[in-house]
């Protein structure tokens, strides 16, 4: 038998689910990311999946696979640094089992992640984000269900995995009206709606007759839905608000669009950072810090309280007729 075969196993059965009790999308993402290198360290060495050692991967191949995500299979330098991780995370747990291989692991372990440019994030303004909740067709079943959807997760925030996850029991309405949700890890959060948000999915609540375990959104087929079923219901609204909002079209719009969007409502409204970091459920107070970079009216503010230097513009002007000739050039 292999040193690689039980370790992997070990991996998800022990390590992943009975000692840190991963989530399913954790788990999901591990699985994928060691699939991919599966089947990488098999084309480069011939072997079967089942016949691999330890020492079959090496940081070398590694680092191969690494850019091959990149190189052929298109992935961004986050996507690569999710897959290492994963890597890591497997090879940390084969430390404790195979110090014979500790060369090997201790080289694969110190791959470090890949830096890449952080972007400023995207978000809809107050035109955008009303254009997009008037373009499902409330005279039909799945345009009421996608009205209440979109202004749930433009209210308060959740995430694509969140809100595709919630039960007609998660919503509590009347007086402290609130949506409970678990989110990412593991971490049970209370977001309060408005009145409007509260009408809208109270309403949708009494047309969807569900029971209190069953899907707040579901699928035509009474199941919930996926995350690929909610994008695509997001593409085309966007596309018919984009009549009436044209600059949609210069915007990828994405469910996580529609968090950023909830976030920076929060902070135009003054509210602290801190608070923001609670409402979206982050682990840390730093992440929310994305918000502030993007937000450039509060940086006009900033800019306003200032006082402007007291300096004349000017240009240089070369004193000799030859530098003169070659500044023209």
């Amino acid at each position: 038998m292999t040193t690689l075969a039980p370790t992997l196993q070990a991996f998800f059965t022990d390590r992943l689910t009975r000692q840190r009790q991963a989530s399913p999308h954790t788990i999901a993402a591990y699985r994928d990311a060691l699939k991919l290198l599966l089947t990488f360290t098999t084309q480069h060495t011939g072997k079967e999946p089942s016949q691999l050692e330890i020492s079959d991967m090496d940081a070398p191949l590694i680092a191969a696979f690494l850019d091959h995500l990149e190189t052929e299979r298109g992935n961004g330098s986050r996507t690569r640094n999710a897959r290492l991780a994963a890597v890591h995370a497997l090879f940390r747990f084969a430390a404790l089992h195979h110090p014979e291989h500790a060369a090997i692991i201790q080289r694969v372990l110190a791959i470090p992640p890949k830096r890449f440019d952080r972007r400023l994030i995207t978000y809809l303004t107050e035109r955008e984000a009303t254009a997009l909740l008037a373009a499902p067709d409330t005279t039909t079943w799945t345009g009421r269900r996608d009205h209440a959807l979109l202004i749930l997760a433009i209210q308060t925030g959740l995430r694509a995995s969140e809100l595709t996850a919630l039960t007609c029991s998660d919503i509590r309405l009347g007086t402290g009206a609130h949506v409970n949700c678990l989110g990412k890890g593991r971490k049970q959060r209370i977001t309060p709606l408005t009145s409007t948000t509260a009408a809208v999915v109270g309403t949708w609540l009494t047309e969807r007759r569900g029971a209190p375990t069953e899907p707040l959104f579901p699928s035509r087929y009474g199941t919930a839905m996926s995350r690929d079923a909610l994008e695509r219901r997001l593409a085309k609204h966007a596309a018919t608000a984009a009549h009436a909002e044209p600059t949609l079209l210069e915007k990828k719009i994405s469910p996580h669009v529609l968090r950023h969007t909830a976030a920076m409502r929060l902070l135009a409204a003054g509210v602290d950072s801190t608070v923001i970091a609670l409402w979206l459920g982050h682990e840390s107070v730093a992440t929310t810090q994305i918000y502030i970079h993007a937000d450039l009216a509060l940086k006009e503010q900033a800019l306003a309280r200032t006082a402007p230097l007291n300096t004349a513009p000017g240009r240089y002007r070369p004193s000799d007729t030859v530098m003169a000739f070659l500044e023209a050039l």
